[in-house]
């Protein structure tokens, strides 16, 4: 496993994922873009900014993953499913690099494994 390759892909997607929250924050913010006087426009407005404000939140909770990811890797655990302790397979990982879980895991094939208690220890 090439973990400088893996370990650069999740910085990049880190620093994506940071740039478009901290985007979507400052269009809600409407800071080069102040509320409309219009009524109507008003209420497009507000239609957005429940858009941008979910853009955020889902960038903002992929980031944690993605830390998440690299705190593994550092500690050597990147690797290893956090529900079973057994191995993630490389095709997950390469699809998905910040995942936590093996396959089985992830899809709740392994009993509790969508509980967050540890089986099979």
């Amino acid at each position: 496993m090439d973990i400088p390759s893996i370990r650069e892909r999740l910085l990049k997607r880190r620093d994506e994922l940071r740039q478009r929250a901290n985007d979507a924050s400052a269009d809600l913010r409407h800071e080069a873009d102040p509320l409309s006087a219009d009524f109507a426009e008003q209420v497009t407005q507000r239609e957005n900014d429940d858009v941008l404000g979910a853009i955020s939140h889902s960038a903002r909770a992929e980031l944690q993953q993605v830390e998440a990811a690299l705190r593994r890797l550092a500690q050597g655990r990147y690797t290893t499913c956090s529900v079973c302790g057994g191995d993630i397979e490389p095709e997950r990982l390469a699809a998905v690099p910040y995942t936590d879980r093996c396959r089985g895991c992830a899809e709740g094939s392994r009993g509790a494994a969508g509980s967050g208690r540890v089986i099979g220890r």
